[in-house]
């Protein structure tokens, strides 16, 4: 058990759900899926975006997972959206996002949910620009957007943020069961979740804090993100605008 583990243990682990979302992801689902530790106090939950290179098969009985799956791709919104009805139909108090192309560090688990645990948050972002994180091989667009992003958001929630493209995050079932948070509307089917979801949680009041965490990229040939430059761009920037200027809810 590592040492976050054994500091939860002196409160009580809230249910937590951690989502691996995947699409045509081959061995980097695989390899994200091996480092999970065996004696974890969670669940994973795989959402299959309607993958067509049958990394998936027979995940469930491999790594002690429970696989949904839509028969075509849908978007990594849409996907979040299935994990989350699922977090929310099982009864599920802490839900955490997780890459499925090997790019988060699950041994960083506990660190989002010991805030939560012990009463200091709802919403506990990971950062990869704090004291003590890194990242390595992201894409110079990537880098970029990632750097301006929060920026953006800082000026229009009115708090300072380090991060707030980065989906490895702990959220507490009271965010997501708030009715002023319409999660499910169809606008927000792509990158345009995450960040949205962040906006309103702190605009709304509750408790938000960063905490510092890994991201590394896998290597170019194996393919390091779905995002498109431009569309993935502004997939991620305009629930920023939409919100701000009162277009959308």
């Amino acid at each position: 058990m590592s040492n976050r583990q054994t500091d939860l243990a002196a409160h009580r682990w809230p249910r937590t759900m951690v989502c691996v979302c995947a699409y045509n992801e081959g061995e980097k689902l695989h390899a994200t899926l091996s480092r999970f530790p065996s004696d974890r106090e969670y669940d994973v939950v795989v959402v299959d975006d309607g993958s067509s290179d049958g990394s998936t098969q027979g995940v469930e009985e491999q790594y002690r997972v429970t696989l949904l799956r839509h028969e075509v791709n849908l978007g990594v919104g849409r996907a979040l959206k299935s994990g989350l009805e699922h977090f929310l139909e099982q009864g599920y108090e802490v839900f955490i996002p997780f890459a499925g192309n090997n790019k988060d560090e699950p041994l960083e688990i506990p660190r989002l949910v010991e805030p939560i645990a012990e009463g200091e948050a709802d919403f506990v972002q990971g950062s990869r620009f704090l004291s003590g994180a890194s990242h390595s091989n992201m894409p110079l667009y990537r880098v970029l957007a990632t750097r301006l992003h929060p920026l953006l958001m800082s000026l229009v929630v009115g708090k300072w943020l380090t991060e707030s493209t980065n989906g490895f995050r702990a959220i507490h079932r009271r965010i997501l069961d708030d009715p002023r948070i319409d999660w499910r509307q169809e606008w927000l089917d792509k990158y345009e979740l995450e960040p949205y979801l962040l906006y309103k949680a702190i605009t709304l009041g509750y408790r938000h804090m960063e905490v510092p965490c890994t991201k590394v990229y896998p290597p170019r040939q194996q393919g390091q993100t779905k995002m498109k430059a431009f569309t993935g761009w502004w997939s991620i920037l305009r629930p920023i605008v939409l919100l701000a200027l009162r277009l959308k809810r």
